[in-house]
C-alpha cells in the first residue's frame, strides 16, 4: 500500500479518537550520528558472565543488565566476544562451547547466548558486533579441552608460544577455519558487525627492540604480514558476499609502528611482531571500521590525540578508537581520572574526518561506573540517543519515508507509523518549544511509541541495514 495512503488512513483513525497534529512541511535537523561502543569480553569472566557455572537463567540477567545499562547511557553497540579461543559463546557444529560460560568446554548452557543477546539488544536499539579471535587456540596451554577442540582434531596446526596455543596464520587451514567459523556466525545470525581484535601472531617479549621468543612457524616478517593481510582481505570480501549490510571491524595494537607518528613510543612494533600491518587495511578498505586500542592518555609519549590525529588521515574509513575506560583508577594507569575518558570522548567528535565514534574497553567499567564516568557520560556526552553512522562506499539509497500519524493520549502522545520495506530501525524525533531532540531508535518490528508531554513537532526516519535514513515524515501540534 502506497505510504501516504497509509498515513491518511492512520490519520483518519486518530482523528476519530480527538487527532490533534497534522502533516508539516517544517525542515528537521539530520538525525545525530555517532558510534558509541563497549566491548563485552567474555575471556577469563572480564565482561560477562561474572564466573563460570551460573545458571542460564542468572547469565541471560547479567548480560539484560548490561543492555539496560547501555540504552540507559544512550549507547549504540556491544561488541560481544563469542570466539574467545577456538570456542563458541553460541551454538556451533564447528567447535564446543566456551568454558567461560559452563566452566566445561563443550557443555551447553543451555540456551544461545548470541541468539539471546541480538534479540535483547535489537529491542533497545542497540547492534550487536560478534567479535572474533582468529587464531588464538588456547590463552591457556594446560586449559582443559573437549575432544572436539582444535587442538585435539588438528594437532599439526598448533604451535605452543610462551603459556599460549595458537593455531599458526602462515597455514591456510588455519585462516580457512577462522574464515568458516565467522562466515558461519555471519550466515546463520542476525549480527549487525563482525569484529576481530589485536591478536594475529601472539605478542612476544620487546626487549632493545629485540623479541623473544619467536613464533615457531619458520617464517619471516614480511611472509607472516603476507599470510594476515590475505586472511584479513579474505574475511571482508566473505562477509560482504554474505551479507553486505554487515559491518566489519578491527581493533589492531593503537600504535602501527613505533615513531609513527613522530615522537610516539612503543615497545611492539605491530608490523614486526604481529603481523599486523593495519594501516594497509585501512588504506585498502579492508574494514568498515578500525578501532585502534589508544587505551593512552592525552599527554606522554603515546599521546591519544596525536594517535588519534595519525590515524584518522590514513584511510577514507572511519576510525573509531578504543579507550581504555577500565583505566580510570587502576594500578594499569594510577590516578587516572574520569575526566580523561570524558575528554577522549569529545577529541573522538572534533580530531580528523569521517562519522564519529568510540569503544569503550571495556563494559564492566561503564556497569561499576568506575570513577563516576557512567553518570558524567550520561549527563555531559550522551544526553541524546545517536544513530550508528552510515556506509555510503557500500549503499547510498535512502528507504522510503513512512506515513505517521500523532493524536493526544492520556499524559502523553501516541504516535504511529507504517513500516517501511527494508526498514531496521526507526528514529524518533520531537521538538519541544525550539528544540529538537532524538527521542528514541526503535527497533524495525515496531510501529508505534507513546511520547512523553505534548511535543509541537514530531518526526519519524526510517533506518536501514546500512545506516542510511529516509526523508522524515512531519506532523505539527494543531493549536
Amino acid at each position: 500500500m502506497n505510504r501516504w495512503v497509509v498515513g491518511v488512513l492512520l490519520g483518519m483513525t486518530l482523528a476519530a479518537s480527538g487527532q490533534n497534529y497534522a502533516p508539516s512541511r517544517e525542515k528537521v535537523p539530520m538525525v545525530a550520528r555517532e558510534f558509541r561502543g563497549a566491548w563485552v569480553a567474555c575471556v577469563y569472566n572480564i565482561d560477562w558472565p561474572s564466573s563460570k557455572g551460573l545458571s542460564g537463567s542468572a547469565q541471560r540477567g547479567q548480560l539484560i543488565a548490561i543492555l539496560d545499562r547501555m540504552a540507559s547511557l544512550n549507547m549504540n553497540a556491544v561488541i560481544f566476544q563469542v570466539r574467545p579461543h577456538g570456542d563458541a559463546v553460541y551454538r556451533s557444529s564447528i567447535e564446543p562451547w566456551s568454558p567461560w560460560l559452563t566452566g566445561t568446554m563443550g557443555k551447553s548452557p543451555g540456551y544461545d547466548p548470541l541468539e539471546f543477546c541480538i534479540a535483547e539488544a535489537h529491542k533497545r536499539g542497540i547492534e550487536v558486533h560478534a567479535w572474533f579471535n582468529p587464531f588464538r587456540a588456547l590463552s591457556n596451554a594446560s586449559m582443559p579441552v573437549s575432544s572436539n577442540h582444535i587442538t585435539k582434531t588438528h594437532p599439526s596446526l598448533i604451535r605452543r608460544f610462551k603459556n599460549y596455543k595458537w593455531m599458526d596464520p602462515s597455514v591456510s587451514t588455519s585462516r580457512q577455519r577462522a574464515l568458516s567459523v565467522m562466515l558461519d556466525v555471519v550466515r546463520r545470525y542476525d549480527v549487525d558487525g563482525l569484529h576481530i581484535d589485536d591478536y594475529f601472531y601472539p605478542y612476544p617479549d620487546v626487549k632493545n627492540g629485540v623479541a623473544t621468543p619467536t613464533f615457531p612457524d619458520g617464517k619471516s616478517p614480511s611472509q607472516r604480514r603476507s599470510a594476515v593481510d590475505g586472511f584479513v582481505k579474505d574475511m571482508y570480501q566473505g562477509v560482504k558476499k554474505a551479507k553486505p549490510w554487515v559491518r566489519v571491524g578491527i581493533s589492531p595494537f593503537g600504535i602501527w609502528r613505533p615513531g609513527v607518528p613522530q615522537g610516539t613510543e612503543a615497545g611492539i612494533d605491530a608490523c614486526e611482531h604481529l603481523a599486523a600491518d593495519s594501516r594497509k587495511w585501512l588504506k585498502n578498505g579492508w574494514c568498515d571500521y578500525m578501532s585502534p586500542q589508544l587505551y593512552w592518555r592525552i599527554k606522554g609519549p603515546q599521546s591519544y590525540t596525536s594517535l588519534l590525529t595519525w590515524w584518522r588521515r590514513q584511510g577514507s574509513r572511519p576510525v573509531w578508537p578504543g579507550i581504555a575506560t577500565s583505566r580510570i583508577k587502576s594500578t594499569d594507569d594510577p590516578g587516572r581520572p574520569a575526566s580523561e575518558i570524558v575528554n577522549q570522548v569529545e577529541y573522538s567528535r572534533t580530531i580528523g574526518r569521517n562519522y564519529a565514534g568510540h569503544v569503550h574497553w571495556s563494559a564492566k567499567a561503564l556497569m561499576t561506573s568506575r570513577g563516576g564516568i557512567s553518570a558524567t557520560l550520561q549527563k555531559s556526552k550522551y544526553q541524546e540517543p545517536a544513530l550508528v553512522p552510515p556506509m555510503p562506499w557500500l549503499s547510498k539509497k535512502a528507504p522510503g519515508t513512512p506515513g505517521i500519524s500523532a493524536a493526544k493520549s492520556g499524559s502523553g502522545v501516541g504516535l504511529r507509523w507504517s513500516r517501511v520495506a527494508g526498514a531496521a530501525k526507526y528514529a524518533v524525533q520531537a521538538r519541544y518549544g525550539k528544540r529538537w531532540t532524538l527521542v528514541k531508535v526503535v527497533p524495525g518490528n515496531l510501529g508505534s511509541l507513546t511520547l512523553s508531554g505534548a511535543p509541537d513537532a514530531i518526526a519519524v526516519s526510517a533506518v536501514d541495514r546500512y545506516g542510511n535514513t529516509s526523508a522524515p515524515a512531519v506532523v505539527g501540534r494543531v493549536r
